[in-house]
């Protein structure tokens, strides 16, 4: 497992981190016991950073993560969390709710401070009300040696901008947007790095858009986009690759963020993860994926209050 230190921080991210939405059967229905088996699993495997949010399971993954982490050395792991949202429609970032939020999730998971703490899919709600009022709430929390670092997350692009122009962050948490399909995030990283913001990463897969899985229901491809993923997943097949192992490799070998953010409630799955995280990356088949990819390439939907986000592209 590789290292890599987050922005300003100190703290230094395992290339590959625990995201814990599937204890929260937020995809699918699991097995309890797989589920927590999976985080022992993976930090027995070296994956150093777990994600969380209350959001996640309407509580069960902070739930089940305070039994799964039971009796293991707080210096073992780092744990993330997050803020504001709390159902698909249901979402509070007053700064009373803030200074309960915090609690209820140290409460859960039966620790005494969340190493990181971010505003969860800001994108629903005003943001000026992020910067006026969540922010400044969560900065006295974190004062208080409840959190060591705040940020934000979410999926539109420019939010992360009209936060960094008016607030200061420590980190921040972007998914999908650093994919064989998607790199937006990388062309930020000129301004994050000015703003002295540490980079995190999630979604390789682009919610199993770039797997052989079939996509869920609530997937927001466009046929068009299926279908070219689709050339792309039967290329690498022919090519004796699972387009997810590609995608997982590419997704955490940039050097400058510092964890791709990847859970699942199976602990094969996991293991697996670690194993391609070890095999080299074949770049040669990376841009002959890419080049099949390239109609789509940086093709994403909006998330959240239309004004919060960048501009459709045409695909």
């Amino acid at each position: 497992m590789q290292f890599r230190p987050l922005g300003q921080t100190g703290l230094n991210l395992s290339w590959l981190s625990f995201g814990a939405s599937s204890l929260g059967a937020e995809f699918r229905s699991v097995d309890i016991q797989e589920a927590m088996r999976s985080v022992h699993v993976a930090l027995d495997l070296g994956m150093n950073f777990i994600d969380t949010s209350p959001f996640y399971g309407r509580g069960m993954s902070e739930v089940l993560l305070g039994v799964a982490l039971r009796g293991i050395p707080r210096d073992r792991y780092l744990l993330g969390s997050k803020l504001g949202r709390y159902d698909k429609a249901h979402f509070d970032f007053s700064a009373k709710r803030v200074v309960e939020s915090v609690d209820v999730s140290l409460h859960r998971m039966g620790v005494e401070y969340l190493d990181i703490m971010l505003c969860h899919d800001i994108e629903f709600v005003e943001m000026s009300q992020i910067v006026e009022e969540t922010l400044p709430a969560l900065e006295k929390v974190r004062d208080q040696g409840k959190v060591r670092f705040i940020g934000i997350s979410g999926y539109p692009m420019n939010m992360f901008k009209y936060v960094l122009d008016r607030a200061k962050l420590d980190v921040i948490l972007s998914y999908n947007h650093y994919t064989l399909q998607n790199t937006m995030l990388a062309d930020l990283l000129p301004y994050l790095e000015e703003k002295k913001v540490g980079v995190m990463n999630a979604a390789p897969f682009s919610a199993r858009l770039l797997t052989n899985a079939t996509l869920p229901p609530w997937h927001k491809a466009t046929p068009f986009v299926r279908e070219i993923a689709k050339r792309a997943s039967d290329h690498c097949a022919a090519r004796g690759v699972d387009i997810a192992q590609l995608a997982l490799q590419f997704s955490i070998a940039h050097p400058q963020m510092a964890t791709c953010v990847v859970g699942s409630a199976n602990p094969e799955n996991v293991r697996n993860w670690v194993k391609w995280a070890d095999t080299p990356l074949d770049t040669q088949l990376v841009a002959e994926v890419q080049e099949i990819l390239k109609p789509i390439h940086n093709w994403f939907y909006i998330e959240g209050r239309p004004e919060n986000n960048d501009p459709l592209p045409t695909a």
